[in-house]
């Protein structure tokens, strides 16, 4: 029997042909219409040539049409290269040129980038807009049964980087993601009749496995949010009467402050998913209290499908835990010689299970450090274990930043910083930030004779990154600190008070 994960799509239309599958506003698909929908994607894609295992890029935002695009790729039995909507030429050029995908699908008001990137990388663009995607489908051939994979066999590849280096695909397994699901299903006790808020971006992990996967599998009623605005979902989920909402703890807070909170009857919500960072008490606390539901706190990575550990809604939940890990999975923490430490003390956590991607496309040597031959996964966060086993993060991976539950990687920002003509060196790193969590700063010392201003390094590097990206904050030294073989040591680099530039808005 195949193991393609959109079989849990075909499931669910034979159940429930009728059910809503997907909902924006007044417009509606059915499980019915979203089978058919995806099916006639498979079969343009293979009208197309497209063969199983063929890579395809993925770059809409958290629209209708996403929907049956992602299942229409997997149905086809290539595989899913999801991409953020906001990245660059240059970026969107790496994403599909690394995993030679032979096309990508765009939404229509990012053409210009997508199709400039998909040029340089040698790849189809197809651009995606309400109309001409009926249009597309109603033209293509069904393709009724999802293409025949294996469990083992690839479905999505997800990029992601550590601190140095490039990007690296994760490559997530349809056995992977479906394990994954399945052990949320029980986790959340979804049901037919749950309406999931889909305000996470869909291209991430957490979207993607924490709200459209499982909402499919569970025949439950999907609910995409193109652009979080809090006043915005509130209002989605008043009218909707939405009963899951999953996001990242800004979005809690965002919600919570909310001036207009009060206006809106959020009384359907039973539960709420959060991940992506730390959730600080005091906002879940207050969360939890003020709209009458339970806040579910979790933990995992890209490399993970993402979910490893929860907190469980039958269990007490500790404030500022991960949880426990989900069925199937291992945690432990271990030392700097991959040996598990005593309960309580601080050490790396590794993962082991179901959920454990298969490796870094085309990178064995990233592959092989990162899981070893028993199968263990090292994160490179540094949590702790108590008496409970329950799992406590102490810190994050030692540079990434985490703004506002976006992962920033100070290499990639530093390397764009040593393009402008005036940067002799660039140390970025995480900055403490009330609302965001963190904030990117960036510590430059100029060539000497040159000059160059806060605003235009600012600006400098917003025009080649992805608008989340770029350091707000920017000031001069005329040297960064470094150890004894001459490295930046990004520890000693810190950002002074009221430093030239720190009143940038941060969008």
């Amino acid at each position: 029997m195949s193991q393609n994960l959109a079989e849990k799509l075909v499931m669910s239309a034979s159940h429930h042909p009728e059910h809503v599958a997907v909902q924006l506003e007044a417009d509606t698909m059915t499980y019915a219409e979203l089978d058919q929908a995806s099916g006639r994607l498979a079969g343009f894609l293979q009208a197309r040539g497209i063969e199983p295992g063929d890579r395809i890029g993925l770059m809409l935002p958290n629209v209708p049409e996403f929907v049956p695009v992602y299942y229409g790729i997997l149905r086809a039995g290539a595989v899913v290269v999801p991409m953020n909507i906001l990245l660059k030429e240059r970026e969107i050029a790496f994403y599909l040129s690394d995993p030679e995908a032979k096309l990508v699908f765009a939404w229509h008001q990012f053409q210009a980038a997508a199709q400039a990137g998909a040029d340089a990388a040698g790849a189809e663009c197809w651009v995606v807009s309400p109309d001409g995607f009926a249009e597309l489908l109603a033209s293509a051939a069904l393709l009724s049964e999802p293409a025949d994979r294996d469990g083992s066999d690839t479905a999505v590849i997800l990029y992601t980087s550590g601190t140095t280096g490039k990007p690296k695909g994760a490559q997530l397994t349809h056995a992977n993601l479906a394990s994954n699901v399945e052990a949320l299903l029980l986790l959340f006790s979804l049901v037919p009749e749950d309406l999931i808020l889909g305000a996470l971006p869909l291209f991430h992990a957490f979207g993607q496995t924490c709200t459209l996967n499982t909402a499919i599998a569970s025949a439950s009623t999907f609910v995409p949010v193109p652009r979080f605005n809090a006043e915005r979902v509130l209002y989605t989920i008043e009218r909707d009467r939405i009963t899951v909402f999953a996001g990242v703890p800004t979005m809690f807070a965002a919600m919570l402050h909310d001036p207009h909170r009060d206006r809106f009857d959020v009384s359907t919500l039973r539960l709420c998913i959060s991940g992506g960072a730390a959730m600080p008490g005091e906002i879940l606390r207050g969360f939890e209290e003020a709209f009458g539901c339970i806040i579910l706190e979790g933990y995992g990575l890209s490399e993970t499908s993402p979910v490893a550990s929860f907190s469980r809604p039958d269990r007490e939940r500790k404030v500022g835990s991960i949880g426990l890990p989900i069925e199937g999975v291992e945690m432990r923490v271990v030392d700097d010689s991959r040996q598990e430490v005593a309960q309580g003390e601080v050490g790396e956590i590794a993962i082991r299970g179901h959920n454990v991607m298969s490796g870094y496309w085309h990178r064995p040597e990233a592959t092989a450090e990162a899981i070893d031959a028993d199968g263990w996964f090292y994160t490179g966060d540094i949590a702790r274990v108590d008496e409970d086993g329950y799992f406590f993060i102490v810190d994050r991976k030692k540079e990434l930043i985490i703004r506002g539950g976006y992962n920033v990687y100070p290499r990639e920002i530093e390397e764009v910083l040593y393009e402008h003509p005036a940067v002799a060196e660039a140390a970025v790193i995480g900055l403490p930030h009330s609302e965001l969590g963190e904030e990117v700063g960036a510590a430059v010392v100029l060539k000497p004779g040159c000059e160059a201003s806060h605003d235009e390094l600012r600006a400098f590097v917003k025009e080649r990154v992805a608008a989340y990206k770029y350091p707000r904050h920017v000031w001069f030294l005329d040297e960064l600190p470094k150890g004894a073989t001459g490295k930046i040591l990004k520890r000693d680099v810190k950002a002074p008070a009221g430093a030239t530039g720190s009143a940038a808005p941060a969008p």
